[in-house]
């Protein structure tokens, strides 16, 4: 089976659902997920499972890293044990009070309607934990556990896929900066000579109409002036070390994560990688724009609006990795 490529990559966006069942009953647990800075748990649970929440919290903050996280969980009891069960004791309690507060106190005839009492507190006992022995709360837990982790299974499978398709998107418009700068780069010596050029020509022609000598010194010297001022070799090597840098984050392969060891491997795919992403466009379109500034060339401003625009795309994506 051929490896799939960018396994550490995951969606912000997903689904994930999963339905498992046992001698404690059916649980079912949906999980969706929307972009948030950091993770963000939002939990919705019904009464079976109230005392099972921080189970089903902890067994998600180990395998996501960043989203807002909605997840429904519903445990239902085998058929026969749904229903809710009357509290005999509770019952003959109220009955007991009520004889006496009807009988006594009021001096009318004791008439109890037995239905009535269903409706005040504690008489009906549900499904929570409180209710069940100690074998049958480990059953819910070994049930919420087996839920979790295939809902979580799914969840990721689904954000990895779409990661996938992100990654490759990315990879072009990478690959499209590089293709630029590198043109950007031939360009670079030719905007300083086409300077000297127009300077020279200007500077000649004025000194002529004076009948005044031209003095090249001058013009050499404004020209080192102009190419100083103007030199985008510093900011094109900065720029290449980022797209290269952004290259091995996305595909897995920089150093700081070659570190990791293979016994971290699960690790390694449940790190943030959109923040490092995100910081690294931060840095390629602030050495972009640097680059435009300085070069003063229509033709290389060209090439710098479409840097400017591949980068926007790829910041947008970005935001919505892990």
């Amino acid at each position: 089976m051929p490896e799939q490529p960018y396994p550490h990559l995951r969606s912000m966006t997903g689904q994930g659902r999963s339905e498992v069942s046992s001698e404690a009953g059916t649980l079912v647990i949906e999980l969706r997920s929307v972009n948030h800075r950091g993770l963000k748990l939002v939990l919705r649970t019904n009464d079976a499972l109230s005392a099972h929440e921080s189970e089903i919290s902890a067994g998600l903050r180990g395998q996501i890293e960043r989203g807002t996280v909605t997840v429904h969980a519903t445990l239902k009891p085998p058929p026969g044990q749904d229903l809710p069960r009357i509290n005999q004791a509770v019952v003959k309690a109220y009955a007991s009070q009520l004889a006496a507060a009807t009988g006594q106190q009021l001096s009318v005839p004791t008439q109890i309607d037995l239905s009535a009492l269903l409706t005040l507190p504690g008489v009906l006992t549900g499904d929570r934990d409180d209710d069940c022995d100690d074998a049958q709360v480990e059953q819910r837990r070994q049930l919420v556990a087996e839920g979790v982790a295939l809902a979580v299974q799914r969840f990721n499978h689904m954000r990895h896929h779409e990661a996938v398709a992100m990654a490759r998107v990315l990879q072009a418009d990478l690959e499209m900066i590089g293709g630029r700068a590198q043109t950007i780069l031939g360009l670079a010596p030719t905007v300083i000579q086409r300077y000297r050029d127009r300077l020279t020509e200007k500077i000649q022609k004025a000194l002529a109409e004076q009948h005044l000598p031209t003095d090249p010194v001058d013009i050499i010297r404004e020209v080192q002036i102009f190419a100083d001022r103007s030199d985008i070799s510093e900011e094109l090597t900065r720029l290449a070390s980022h797209l290269e840098l952004f290259g091995g984050v996305l595909a897995g392969t920089h150093a700081a994560d070659q570190t990791r060891g293979e016994n971290d491997a699960q690790g390694a795919a449940n790190e943030a990688v959109g923040r490092k992403l995100d910081f690294v466009i931060q840095e390629m379109f602030r050495e972009t724009n640097t680059i435009g500034s300085k070069a003063g060339n229509a033709e290389i401003a060209e090439h710098i609006v479409e840097i400017k625009c591949a980068i926007e795309r790829m910041r947008e994506l970005v935001q919505n990795l892990e």
